[in-house]
């Protein structure tokens, strides 16, 4: 892989470089204004242009200006012709296409696989403006429209479909995203560096076929290919084995060899080497330099699209070959062409996540849009985005799979700097910054003890089944940051809506009692996401207890702050491993604790996600694969699906009759009656008539979710899948794509 430079190691000080342009050019009338006769890069989006560091396409574009090239925009194209691909003309260099903020499927469709009747990222909200699959679509009418010009794709839909991987709305296995969009290359990841180099080495003239050496991308290649002769590739099953494992062979038995070619004794002796001693350290390079030259092969499409043991065999090696430190190349056969996948992009510094968001951007949605409400812009305006990746590996989210594990933040004066420029040029602010966060509100600037441990360790998560003795805990840098925020004039109120790490949080009392007296405004959105054990696992979360012991603090400190506050906690259904009895009991705390979720949803199963897997194979990925291994049970059919949705809202009247039939297959008819022991009431109320007593429906300000890395709060709580850059702030829950640099920020209270 090539070394990394700094993303503006190139780059001219801004005061002796061109102005940047008011917005991107979308129409040649623009580009006339700026003086352009041609674009150096066209960016096709299927979310609404806004000039926002939270839009992934915008956070691209700006930062291939500041390189010095010539970026125009792309958005939402009429996707029924090539016309419209060549609104602006032929690019110079290349197409960089995007679907969005979102996976496309998951922007459209519900977890019931329902068409939503909001589109987030879309003026007016309006449905419809994206094709399903839109990364696949856009890039072939950019070929047709443009046969020679070479096809970059990113973007969340493209880091998570980069292989083969299980599609919840055709309910088949479907191939890399790479062989049906025909693209040259593929970004995933945080993919800023990737495209900066990309894209200066075309400029000098490099052919992209040729570009073969930049981390965090992938391409097809023929079959069997290599980067050079000193590459090797070992079988995946080598290093976990699936399936049936063959007889060893007995090493003493007798093999009867053929010396008919030896002419003497001496012929047919080995030829004896001399043997080097090597110290310790030439024998650590040693392996280093054949690690970092080993290619390992996943089982190709063929066979994972059609044997679900081999399929999780499949995802449980991406997954522990995602650590940039010591990640091998991966490959995968797609027919007679292999999909080659090199390791993952290396984190930004901190003066590189800085000089990303500190670009010219102009704030706000394009002005062709005039007064449009675009949702997504109006939940994240006020919000800053303070960091990168998540630690916490959650197996129904996509943050972990698209950002990474390690922390990437930005330092106090930038994003200081950031809410005065909230403060003095975005319209309708009233001093509310409406979140300081990322994917989630407490692992800014938070990191593993010792770098070389960093980057030799293997494990999917910080902080499952318990938190790492080598993670640093230390919440002093972020509530330094609240402080110096909340002292900026103009800035009355500071609010944080992000979700929060609450098994993280009580390892630092000092920084809830900071939450709780200054950022929170009444109601607290936390994620236990269960309460049972069995679920919980599968989750790659705490156990109940971690939020016991949060809301002992939560409480306290709101009593000695003088508030009334109250936690708001998430829980999901349907997750795979989780059993009817495991919803029931779910139920039945809430009711002893009084919650009354008004707006739940169930599980999603998103690309690459490992709950995905598990739902898919029923096979657990976070274990040794075999065809004995553990059998995770998953609710798939729609009914089953619907009952454990229902146990979330077990007093509202509509569910009675599901409940009622499933508490009594399951032998728990002692829970259906009026008293306080029981879940829900024998019978409908008739019309007209007043509710029992306890059954009253009390709605809680709960949210709607989606599982995998969450847009940007389409409605309140839903999470979706997330891109490559920099995700938007919590509260705002867009977040910026790789190439697109999209990604889609997880949803707030949501970690």
């Amino acid at each position: 892989m090539s070394s990394p430079t700094n993303l503006f190691a190139s780059v001219p000080k801004r005061s002796s470089r061109a102005a940047a342009a008011p917005f991107l050019p979308m129409s040649r009338a623009e580009m006339a204004k700026l003086g352009w006769d041609e674009c150096d890069v066209i960016l096709v989006t299927g979310d609404a242009y806004i000039d926002h560091p939270s839009f992934g396409m915008a956070l691209i574009g700006r930062l291939l200006e500041a390189q010095g090239f010539r970026v125009g925009i792309i958005s939402q194209p009429d996707w029924h012709s090539a016309e419209p691909f060549r609104a602006l003309g032929k690019p110079r260099l290349y197409f960089g296409i995007t679907a969005g903020n979102m996976d496309s499927m998951i922007n459209r469709y519900t977890a019931d696989r329902k068409i939503r009747s909001e589109d987030a990222y879309t003026p007016n909200g309006e449905p419809n403006k994206r094709p399903d699959r839109a990364l696949t679509v856009y890039a072939q009418r950019a070929r047709e429209a443009y046969p020679d010009v070479p096809i970059v794709v990113g973007s969340i839909e493209a880091s998570l479909r980069r292989i083969a991987h299980f599609d919840y709305w055709s309910d088949k296995v479907r191939r890399s995203v790479l062989p049906d969009s025909k693209a040259d290359l593929l970004l995933y990841g945080n993919a800023e560096r990737a495209l900066v180099a990309l894209t200066q080495r075309l400029d000098a003239g490099e052919d992209i076929k040729d570009i073969r050496d930049l981390r965090g991308t992938a391409f097809m290649v023929p079959l069997g290919w290599l980067p050079a002769d000193d590459w090797t590739v070992q079988a995946s099953a080598g290093v976990d084995v699936p399936g049936r494992v063959d007889a060893i062979p007995n090493p003493y038995q007798e093999i009867p060899q053929d010396r008919s070619c030896a002419t003497d004794a001496k012929a047919a002796e080995p030829e004896v080497k001399p043997i080097k001693i090597l110290s310790r350290e030439e024998r650590q390079a040693a392996a280093r330099a054949k690690h970092n030259k080993t290619v390992m092969r996943l089982p190709s499409y063929e066979v994972v699209k059609d044997d679900p043991v081999m399929y999780a065999h499949a995802s449980r090696v991406l997954h522990l070959e995602s650590n940039p430190g010591n990640a091998r190349a991966l490959v995968q056969a797609h027919g007679e062409r292999d999909v080659w996948i090199n390791p993952p992009p290396l984190p930004l510094a901190m003066d590189e996540m800085d000089g990303v968001y500190d670009l010219s951007y102009a704030r706000g949605p394009h002005p062709s849009y005039g007064n449009a409400r675009i949702p997504a812009w109006e939940m994240i305006r006020f919000s800053i985005n303070i960091m990168r990746g998540c630690f916490g590996g959650c197996t129904f989210c996509s943050i972990t799979e698209h950002e990474g594990r390690i922390i990437q933040s930005r330092s106090e004066p930038s994003i200081l700097r950031e809410i005065e420029h909230v403060r003095d040029k975005t319209k309708g602010f009233t001093g509310t910054i409406s979140d300081l966060g990322g994917p989630t509100a407490n692992m800014y600037r938070l990191s593993c003890k010792d770098k070389k441990i960093e980057e030799s360790c293997r494990r999917l998560s910080c902080v499952f089944p318990t938190i790492c003795n080598n993670l640093g805990t230390d919440h002093s840098k972020l509530i330094s940051l609240y402080r110096k925020a909340r002292a900026i004039p103009g800035v009355k109120r500071i609010q944080i809506s992000s979700g929060l790490r609450y098994d993280l949080a009580v390892r630092s009392p000092e920084y809830v009692k900071e939450l709780v007296t200054h950022h929170v405004g009444g109601l607290l959105k936390i994620a236990p996401e269960h309460t049972e054990q069995n679920t919980l696992s599968k989750m790659m979360k705490p156990g109940i207890g971690a939020y016991d012991e949060f809301k002992e603090m939560f409480d306290r400190f709101s009593r000695e702050a003088g508030k009334k506050q109250y936690l708001i906690p998430y829980f999901i259904a349907a997750h795979p491993g989780c059993t009817d009895e495991d919803m029931l009991n779910l139920a039945l705390w809430l009711k002893k604790n009084n919650f009354k979720l008004d707006q739940v949803q169930t599980f999603t199963p998103t690309p690459m996600a490992m709950a995905t897997t598990m739902y898919h194979t029923r096979k657990n990925p976070l274990h040794k694969i075999d065809a004995d291994s553990e059998v995770v049970e998953t609710a798939r059919s729609g009914k089953i699906r619907r009952i454990h949705k229902a146990f979330l809202r077990y007093y509202d009247p509509e569910n009675w009759p599901l409940l009622r039939e499933a508490l009594q297959k399951m032998g728990r008819g002692d829970l259906i009656g009026y008293g306080e022991k029981h879940l829900i009431p024998p019978a409908q109320p008739k019309e007209g008539s007043a509710m029992p007593a306890g059954v009253e429906r009390k709605r809680a300000p709960v949210q709607d979710k989606v599982r995998t890395a969450p847009p940007p709060r389409q409605r309140k709580g839903e999470r979706v899948s997330v891109s490559s850059a920099p995700v938007p702030s919590a509260a705002a829950k867009v977040k910026p794509s790789i190439l697109d640099t999209i990604k889609t920020k997880p949803k707030a209270g949501r970690k």
